[in-house]
């Protein structure tokens, strides 16, 4: 399992969790960050201080923001 960062982090990019991350697995997309979800060690650093609330635990996603999973997976996959 792993966190997510979901449609408020997009065009916002704070950044506080990609400083707060003790694996580096957050890395900066087009328009968002996202989280390697095969790197992620689930410690939560990261939802802690996330300003915009953007950040959940795989198992907590509403329905609207299981895509964002699925954008993760892709963007590690190149």
């Amino acid at each position: 399992m792993a966190f997510i960062i979901t449609a408020p982090c997009k065009d916002e990019k704070a950044g506080e969790c990609v400083d707060v991350c003790p694996v580096d697995c957050i890395e900066p997309g087009k328009d968002q960050f996202y989280i390697d979800p095969d790197i992620c060690i689930d410690c939560g650093a990261c939802e802690a201080v996330c300003p915009v609330e953007a950040i959940y635990h795989e198992e907590d996603l509403l329905e609207e923001d299981k895509p964002y999973l699925e954008m993760a997976r892709a963007f590690f996959a190149k």
